[in-house]
């Protein structure tokens, strides 16, 4: 592939540096990344890959647009209320570039569609907001061996992990099944604050750009924590778990299936 002078000029800003230059531009349009999920964590990856020209970029998401989503869900405007969040989150990705081709799933990823989704794709960004799903990312992504990027956001806090299959810490390495129902609260049951979400999904983004360029340290083996509150981050090393039910030496996880999804009582979590 040869840059056009427009695409010159559009990514100039990438170009000039050593890391990237036009043989790493030239890379990224001819990169492939999914986003599962087109809310909080997935508006601020899409917008920024699409900026960065990586050239196709999925999504899958079965959810609507509605009025709660507009406080953190940056690529969605008012306007879109009602409107398919994966036909809302395209129309901006190809008004910030053209250049880029964008692949949209209407629908949810479940165990029976997702290997089928994410199969071909270089990189996956989990942008989900409930624990089945985020098992079900890291599943398929190790059965694939496609390098993801995990995180997750609730309140003021956030956490992510980059996980080459089969070669790094896995979500279940961390977490070993979902929690009960009187663990965890969910973002509208709790609340989350709106920025938090662009921070850590742009960080989700940086991280899928180091991937398919080849450079700096990507987050594996490495949890990452961020507080809005303290303005505090913090990596944690975490070891391969050789006990893990997916990726250990005696794996039980064989096939893919959708876990339960347990909401909790708010009066009832722990917090």
């Amino acid at each position: 592939m040869e840059l056009t002078e427009q695409q010159i000029q559009r990514y100039s800003r990438h170009i000039i540096l050593e890391q990237v230059g036009g043989t790493g531009q030239e890379k990224l349009l001819s990169s492939k990344v999914l986003i599962v999920g087109a809310g909080g964590l997935g508006a601020p990856a899409a917008l920024y890959l699409a900026a960065a020209g990586v050239g196709t970029i999925g999504i899958i998401d079965a959810d609507k647009v509605d009025l709660t989503n507009l406080q953190r869900q940056i690529i969605h405007h008012t306007g879109d209320v009602g409107v398919e969040k994966v036909a809302s989150a395209e129309a901006k990705m190809r008004a910030i570039n053209p250049d880029v081709k964008v692949k949209t799933y209407h629908q949810r990823a479940k165990a029976d569609n997702i290997r089928e989704v994410i199969r071909g794709y270089d990189f996956v960004i989990d942008g989900t907001d409930n624990f089945p799903a985020k098992f079900l990312v890291n599943d398929a992504c190790y059965f694939e061996k496609i390098a993801f990027s995990h995180a997750g956001i609730l309140r003021f806090d956030g956490q992510l992990i980059t996980v080459l299959p089969g070669q790094t810490t896995c979500y279940r390495c961390i977490f070993h099944a979902p929690p009960p129902a009187d663990a965890v609260p969910s973002c509208s049951q709790a609340g989350v604050l709106g920025v938090l979400a662009g921070v850590v999904g742009s960080l989700q983004a940086t991280e899928a750009i180091k991937y398919l360029l080849g450079i700096g340290d990507l987050l594996t083996g490495t949890l990452l924590t961020y507080n809005a509150l303290t303005m505090e981050f913090r990596k944690v090393r975490l070891k391969r778990n050789p006990e893990c039910r997916l990726c250990g030496e005696n794996p039980q996880i064989t096939e893919l299936k959708d876990e339960e999804q347990i909401v909790c009582d708010l009066k009832d979590c722990k917090r």
